[in-house]
Order: structure tokens, then C-alpha cells, then sequence
């Protein structure tokens, strides 16, 4: 099935999958049933079901699920199978987080170089990752067969150089900057603004008062 059918929570929902299988799969659990599944997530076994079914079901009945090959199908799913280049734009605080979890790795993307315009932090080095210059990004991207660039540079700046990236091929933003980046419709944009993650918890928390 097109991925273009697939409804966007669903998508967004697979990640939580393949992260509670891995964590099954630590467990040494072999298979497990929907409604097993179901009380471990909080989603309703129905909804496993229907969102497992847009992929071809992967389960038997009478058996449910095997955790092995489930986890295996939706990491392929998820493109997980492949390793991703990716860089970081932005050496700052927010840079040098993404930098240092190294989890990314264990998920096939791989961090191949960091950049800033900031004169005093190029040539210094995030988990021995060096520091470039904006300069020579372009020729970077190209040389290195980059996927996925992360954006964590003030919102000013962000939109200008998003622009640069499409226009270098660059299709995959992660954008941590503050601002909606308007890139043409075949530019796939993932937003991670979080004051307004923040703000959405503190609304949780005053309603409740």
C-alpha cells in the first residue's frame, strides 16, 4: 500500500510500536497478543489491529504477534533498515544535545557533521565530530550523501537556510527552530517545537485545577 494512503497518526504511532516491541524484545518475550499489547501502550487492541492491518496485518489468530518479526517488519517500515546521513546545523546547546545521543546511531542515522556560523565554535569538536563552517556546507552535503538535516539555530535564520538545503537537494528538515518553514509540497518537514510541547502541558496541568 502507497505510503501516501496511510493516515498521519498512524505514522506517527509506529514509532511507539517499534519502541515497545524493543523493549519486549529485551524482555526475551517471543509474541504477544493485541489485548497484551493493548494494556502495555494504552491503546486499544482494535486500534493495534487496524493500524497493524494498513501494513498487512502481520499477525495469526490464536497466536497474535511475534515480537521479533513484527519489530523487524515496522523498522522496515520505518526505514530503519537503511542508515541515514544526517548533519546538524546549529553547534549551540540544542546542537551539541542532538550530538551527544548517541542512540541515533542504533537507528541508522548517522551524524556525519555539524555546522555554525559562529566563528568562535568552528573547528571545535562534538563527540569528536569538528565543527564546520557554513562555507563549505553545501559541498559537504553533496560529498557525503546526506539524508536528514536537524535545524537547531534561532528562528531568524532558520528559514533562509532551509531554503538553501532544498535547494541543494536536501528533501528531510527536522526542524527544532521556532518558526513553520514553507519549503515546496515535496519537502518533508518534521517540526519539534518545544515551548509549544511545554505550553500544551501546562495547559494539561492548569484545566485540571
Amino acid at each position: 500500500m502507497e505510503e501516501k494512503s496511510i493516515s498521519a497518526a498512524v505514522i506517527k504511532r509506529l514509532p511507539r510500536y517499534y519502541r515497545y516491541l524493543s523493549d519486549l524484545q529485551s524482555e526475551n518475550v517471543e509474541r504477544i497478543s493485541s489485548d497484551e499489547l493493548s494494556k502495555r501502550m494504552g491503546v486499544t487492541a482494535s486500534q493495534i489491529r487496524q493500524d497493524l492491518n494498513n501494513f498487512g496485518g502481520f499477525g495469526q489468530q490464536g497466536y497474535g504477534y511475534n515480537v521479533e518479526y513484527l519489530r523487524t517488519e515496522i523498522g522496515k517500515i520505518l526505514g530503519l533498515d537503511k542508515v541515514h546521513n544526517m548533519v546538524i546545523i546549529g553547534g549551540g546547546n540544542l546542537g551539541r544535545a542532538l550530538a551527544g545521543y548517541a542512540n541515533f546511531e542504533s537507528r541508522g542515522f548517522v551524524v556525519k557533521g555539524i555546522f555554525d556560523s559562529n566563528p568562535e565554535l568552528v573547528g571545535t569538536k562534538i563527540r569528536d565530530i569538528k565543527i564546520m563552517s557554513m562555507g563549505v556546507l553545501e559541498t559537504f552535503l553533496k560529498e557525503n550523501d546526506v539524508a536528514i538535516v536537524a535545524l537547531a539555530i534561532p528562528r531568524g535564520d532558520a528559514v533562509s537556510v532551509a531554503k538553501k538545503l532544498y535547494d541543494c537537494g536536501i528533501r528531510a528538515i527536522w526542524n527544532f527552530a521556532h518558526v513553520d518553514l514553507d519549503l515546496p509540497s515535496d519537502a518533508f518537514v518534521e517540526n519539534v517545537h518545544l515551548s509549544e510541547s511545554l505550553m500544551q502541558l501546562s495547559y494539561r496541568l492548569n484545566s485540571h485545577k
